[in-house]
């Protein structure tokens, strides 16, 4: 058996990850991507919203607009009993069983206080309590204090709180981490624009790369960027279910796998044309592509890119990931990185004054 050598994430996609962005409160990743966009790009500009958009070949027409969210999963401060114990709301769609037991960081104010995540011990609990998954307001956090005084001299309501595991290699390319979804497409969009800051040959179109907030909360941020950015092209890049793992059946949602390339989708939040384009990029360069039919509109920015102004020609590029929406998501880097490759030639193929009407 051969030995994979261990791959390491791009030093920007290291800092994106460990950046803590709950919806809302995405201040460490705007900095992240502040001081590493801004300097390279012809136009950077920030909204009220808080997303952040990085402009290369400003002038050109058409107009690609790069969509990839910046926000992850949280959760916020809402009660603090008598006892000290916090209890907490969720931000963004978390699956309950994985939530007791871990190991939390919540962004106070007066600096970060590490708490855990608290239920009734099994022990405690009656065989039909057992079989039941407790409800969000049945857990809560221990940050150590006696007191609801205690706990709030350390803590303020509304503050929010994330999961602190980090980035770790798992074997070869492949890696887990926290907020992968959507880490990686953040990273995707702007590394694409830095590619093509520093080697822009033949760049007809203008593209701005926005990285999105509030999108687990309802591709909210996506939705005033299109319209700021206007553009005539869009493509959304998030991350996609890989299903190559036990207990998926692809009858239900096909078949995808980790290392396979990154996942086109076609449907009716796609514009043909773009999807065309991507695939004949993909064949163009000899990237291996996964095709995910989608019958409606997508929960990801697409839908809201694809809505903006008159319309936009629309696709939307999923990178393959395990275990979406928990503590701990897998994902190969080698697809991250064929991503970057397809949208920089999908970016280059782009002609002066060319439109995605059909």
């Amino acid at each position: 058996m051969t030995q994979k050598t261990e791959s390491q994430p791009p030093e920007f996609l290291r800092d994106l990850l460990n950046a803590r962005s709950p919806s809302g409160y995405e201040q460490e990743i705007q900095a992240v991507l502040d001081r590493t966009m801004e300097p390279i790009s012809d136009v950077y500009a920030k909204d009220t919203l808080g997303n952040r958009m990085a402009t290369v070949g400003e002038g050109n027409d058409p107009v690609l607009m790069l969509a990839g969210h910046m926000d992850e999963l949280g959760f916020i401060v809402n009660y603090v009993d008598d006892n000290g114990f916090v209890y907490f709301g969720t931000v963004g769609g978390h699956d309950r069983i994985m939530i007791p037991g871990r190991r939390v960081r919540i962004m106070s104010k007066g600096g970060d206080v590490s708490g855990v995540t608290g239920k009734r011990a099994i022990h405690l609990m009656s065989a039909e309590d057992r079989k039941k998954i407790p409800e969000i307001h049945e857990m809560w956090i221990d940050i150590g204090a006696s007191s609801k005084e205690e706990a709030l001299e350390r803590i303020s309501l509304g503050d929010p709180v994330v999961y602190t595991h980090g980035y770790e290699s798992l074997y070869g390319s492949v890696g887990i981490a926290r907020g992968f979804d959507n880490k990686s497409g953040c990273y995707v969009v702007n590394e694409v624009v830095r590619r093509l800051a520093s080697n822009g040959e033949g760049l007809q179109s203008k593209v701005v790369a926005v990285s999105t907030t509030q999108e687990e909360i309802g591709t909210r941020g996506a939705i005033p960027s299109s319209f700021a950015v206007n553009p005539h092209f869009g493509l959304a890049v998030d991350v996609g279910h890989a299903t190559d793992h036990p207990d998926c059946d692809p009858r239900k949602i096909g078949k995808f796998t980790l290392g396979g390339g990154p996942i086109v989708y076609r449907g009716a939040n796609i514009n043909p044309i773009v999807f065309d384009r991507l695939e004949a990029c993909a064949e163009k360069a000899n990237i291996p592509i996964q095709i995910k039919a989608e019958g409606g509109p997508t929960p990801t920015d697409a839908r809201a890119v694809q809505m903006a102004r008159e319309g936009v020609a629309t696709g939307l590029i999923g990178i393959p990931l395990r275990y979406m929406h928990t503590p701990s998501e897998v994902v190969d880097l080698d697809d991250v990185e064929a991503c970057v490759e397809l949208i920089r030639h999908f970016a280059l193929s782009l002609e002066s004054g060319e439109r995605g009407d059909w």
